[in-house]
């Protein structure tokens, strides 16, 4: 499914899990990189002002679903689209990264939260290794100095697969460089997936996930910050929905 979004469109061409593993299984065998962003509304809005975040999402080489209103709309447009947010593949991608003998290092966080989520994740996944925890400044910048330093300390850790905590847009610009400057590294960008795992933040009870009313309960728990980013979200729907049932017709 191709998302227009003013200057061009991206696709989300890993369509369910079974598929996003056996890709990315077979990369981290052939320690071949790969760069994944798991697409929403909000990167949708983002996509149509920011010129960096567009060659950022361009330089992916993996794109999943994060979010029911991408599914529905895909779905609108006939094609079938598993909702697979990157809060909900780490497990799944640290299983199998262990069961291959691939390690594992995490880039953004606080140091407290990044030790807490490779606790948790140890606890969740016997063998894996997590061989690099980096908690970046405040201000950093995923194109600068401290960005190449961060990316260089991973490869030298001998991880093969990097989870990215920093929140879209900079996490995804992150992994757009570590995939040209370190080929061989997958880079996964999660959002607070880390934060979770830690318990400094805490996802909606699964029921409200299931009613797909997981961004209502976010909403009423941080309105300051996330009421402004739905309504912007709200307000690009219905153009995506004509220009999903405009596929549909074709």
């Amino acid at each position: 499914m191709e998302f227009d979004h003013g200057a061009g469109r991206v696709r989300v061409n890993m369509t369910d899990q079974a598929a996003l593993m056996a890709e990315i299984g077979a990369r981290l065998a052939a320690r071949r990189g790969f760069a994944l962003a798991t697409l929403n509304l909000d990167h949708l809005v983002k996509l149509r002002s920011d010129a960096g975040f567009r060659a950022a999402y361009a330089a992916q080489d993996l794109v999943t679903a994060d979010g029911n209103p991408v599914v529905w709309l895909s779905r609108l447009a006939g094609r079938q689209v598993a909702l697979l947010p990157g809060a909900d593949l780490i497990v799944p991608l640290a299983r199998l990264a262990a069961a291959r003998g691939v390690r594992v290092a995490f880039i953004g966080g606080t140091d407290d939260s990044l030790r807490q989520a490779a606790d948790a994740l140890a606890r969740q996944v016997p063998g894996l290794e997590v061989v690099e925890r980096i908690a970046p400044p405040m201000g950093f910048d995923p194109e600068g100095d401290a960005a190449d330093a961060a990316l260089d300390s991973v490869a030298r850790s001998g991880a093969g697969l990097v989870f990215l905590a920093l929140g879209a847009p900079k996490q995804e610009r992150l992994a757009a460089r570590g995939r040209a400057r370190h080929p061989q590294l997958g880079f996964v960008s999660i959002g607070a997936g880390l934060d979770f795992l830690a318990g400094h933040q805490h996802r909606a009870p699964w029921l409200v996930r299931r009613l797909a009313l997981e961004w209502l309960w976010r909403a009423a728990s941080n309105p300051s910050r996330l009421t402004g980013r739905y309504a912007r979200c709200a307000a690009i729907l219905p153009g995506e929905a004509f220009r999903a049932w405009r596929l549909r017709s074709r």
